[in-house]
């Protein structure tokens, strides 16, 4: 077993963040996301973990918060300057910081049961500040009564067909005198041209492709009882399923009469690209089901 090198003597410097290099083979790539949740935790926090740096300022450790902070208008940042490593060391110390962080794991019941402790208090800040969002915290929280491992509800079983599916795109099938039911691609503005048939609707509740795989999925939520989606199953960017989105929405808010009444539902992962293809059409949601 190898003996650790003796311990060094750290310092803490405020340099100004102009001075500090960005080091071009730090293989950690930080997007918009990261850096916005970085800033709020900044803003709540302060700038209390150091950046770390070698002799000739160049970041070792601490890219994104550099970044995060300089966004902010700060202008110097504490450091502590890394001297007892050779210069292989320290570009493998800059990996084995970014990636040992990786191999940990969360006791879920612990950060669930933390979760649910913060959310009982009243903070003077946004709990979403810690990096985790709502839904995903709500989802935490509410596994900490259990899986579900009551009987399926037998009205969640679709029947076996008892024959040869027949219904084609385009098919409308007339459900009595007052409702319609259509076979088409959301999409498309004469899907709901054929079967709004001049009419307006004042409320449309929506349930699109969530763009997560789910094929073969099993949990203690339940279990999937479908094939995938032809598209929007996980194979989608985030700008293409915004997009997607985006066009769904047009229609709803085209075919329906002012002031729509619009619930959708989505996965907690994509909220975002709900709102946003919303909001490119200027439609408002209501209501959003999880």
């Amino acid at each position: 077993m190898e003996h650790p090198i003796p311990a060094p003597q750290l310092a803490i410097t405020y340099v100004p963040i102009e001075r500090l290099k960005r080091n071009p083979k730090n293989a950690r790539r930080h997007g918009k996301r990261q850096n916005e949740a970085l800033k709020r935790s900044i803003t709540t926090f302060g700038f209390v973990v150091p950046v770390l740096r070698d002799a000739d300022d160049l970041i070792l450790a601490g890219h994104a918060r550099t970044e995060a902070a300089a966004a902010l208008g700060i202008t110097e940042v504490p450091t502590v300057q890394i001297e007892h490593l050779t210069a292989e060391q320290a570009r493998a110390f800059t990996l084995a910081d970014n990636r040992l962080s990786e191999l940990a794991e969360w006791d879920d019941e612990l950060l669930a049961r933390e979760l649910q402790e913060l959310s009982r208090l009243e903070l003077a800040f946004s709990l979403e500040v810690i990096g985790f969002e709502l839904p995903e915290i709500d989802f935490r929280i509410d596994r900490l009564s259990g899986p579900n491992t009551e009987d399926d509800d037998p009205a969640d079983i679709a029947p076996k067909p008892t024959a040869s599916a027949i219904t084609r795109a385009g098919d409308i099938w007339s459900l009595g005198e007052r409702h319609r039911v259509i076979c088409g691609d959301a999409r498309h503005a004469t899907t709901f041209e054929r079967l709004m048939a001049g009419e307006s609707a004042a409320a449309a509740f929506a349930d699109a492709p969530y763009n997560v795989r789910v094929q073969g999925h099993a949990s203690g939520l339940g279990k999937t009882r479908h094939r995938e989606f032809a598209m929007a199953s996980g194979e989608m960017n985030e700008a293409q399923y915004t997009n997607f989105l985006t066009e769904i929405c047009r229609n709803l808010t085209h075919f329906t009469a002012r002031g729509l009444i619009l619930f959708m539902c989505s996965d907690w992962r994509h909220v975002r690209e709900m709102l946003a293809g919303a909001d490119q059409t200027g439609c408002s949601l209501k209501n959003i089901c999880i």
